[in-house]
């Protein structure tokens, strides 16, 4: 009986020693088992950089960051001296190419061509008096009354007040009939360059006042009011809030032969793990420079890490960029 009862309790402790080693068995397999990897990623919206075409002082600014905007609204405006002065140059070129066009086109006034006319006159006048005073000094010359010098001279003199007469003569045509064909054409150029230089100036005007390209939120705000700013510099960023997209990096032997417009469902802890469906519109290896990975780590091959995106199915209120995604379904 005593034999029977030493039996029956090594039994026992065999029994419970096995089944000691197997619940400990058990849970370091459940402990040292390898979780399933996760994979996650991060919103991502469109941005939008806001730069003027001319360099300038910021005037002021009519947004903060943070601040819920509309495409077309005016963010920036930029103070530029030197734009302004050439406006005032091209302004100035204009009337004056102006006037040469109206005095090519039209013609000398009444005013101007009286004054021309009277100064002919006047060398005609001139000239018929020295034509006579150098025929009676030819006719004394001829009979050796008067030296060669002194008939030279009236000679000059008419041949001066000749001349004169033509050059009044051709004056009075001028104001009468007005410029050449091609000094008109030339004063219609030069309008037209007019035109062309204070169009210019005021596209340079246009760009004194920043608008927003697209509906968003100012994201950033880099200069200071009164601050300089170069020629492309950017002085803001606009995020669009409604061109929300994830971004995931997935190792290749995670993919599991997703593909373009394939589902997936993921959670957001910075939204109280709101549940959303993605849809895949993105796929593309990463540079292998960043996803390299060696062989005996993985397998037989270098594991590549590509870039996936994807869209979300409908709007998420209060999405913001940075904001961390986590796969639940693929």
């Amino acid at each position: 009986m005593e034999r029977k009862r030493k039996s029956y309790n090594l039994i026992i402790g065999v029994a419970a020693l096995v089944i000691i080693v197997v619940a400990v068995s058990l849970a370091g397999y459940i402990v040292s088992k390898p979780k399933p990897p996760m994979i996650y990623g991060e919103a991502e919206a469109a941005e939008y950089r806001i730069s003027g075409k001319i360099p300038g002082r910021i005037e002021q600014f009519f947004a903060d960051e943070g601040e819920i905007v509309h495409k077309g609204d005016t963010l920036v405006e930029i103070d530029s001296p030197e734009v302004k002065a050439k406006l005032a140059q091209a302004t100035a070129m204009k009337n004056i190419a102006e006037s040469q066009k109206e005095k090519a086109l039209t013609g000398a006034r009444k005013e101007q061509i009286a004054g021309a006319y009277e100064l002919w006159q006047q060398a005609k006048v001139q000239e018929d008096i020295m034509r006579k005073s150098y025929e009676r000094m030819k006719k004394l010359y001829d009979q050796k009354v008067v030296p060669a010098q002194k008939f030279d001279e009236t000679e000059a003199k008419y041949k001066a007040a000749r001349s004169t007469a033509k050059a009044a003569e051709s004056q009075y045509n001028l104001a009468v009939n007005g410029a050449r064909k091609e000094d008109r054409d030339a004063a219609i150029a030069l309008v037209d360059q007019a035109n062309a230089a204070l169009m210019e100036v005021n596209s340079y005007l246009g760009e004194l006042y920043l608008t927003s390209p697209a509906d968003g939120v100012i994201s950033a705000r880099y200069p200071k009011p009164g601050e300089l700013v170069g020629q492309g510099a950017p002085v803001m960023t606009v995020t669009d809030l409604d061109n929300v997209w994830f971004t995931f990096n997935i190792r290749e032997d995670m993919l599991k032969g997703l593909r373009t417009g394939d589902r997936m469902v993921v959670r957001i802890p910075a939204l109280n793990d709101y549940e959303c469906t993605l849809y895949v519109n993105y796929i593309s290896v990463r540079e292998s420079y960043a996803t390299w990975r060696a062989t005996k780590e993985y397998g037989q091959y270098d594991a590549k890490t590509f870039e996936v995106r994807a869209v979300p199915a409908e709007k998420i209120d209060g999405i913001r960029p940075g904001m961390s995604a986590i796969v639940i379904e693929q």
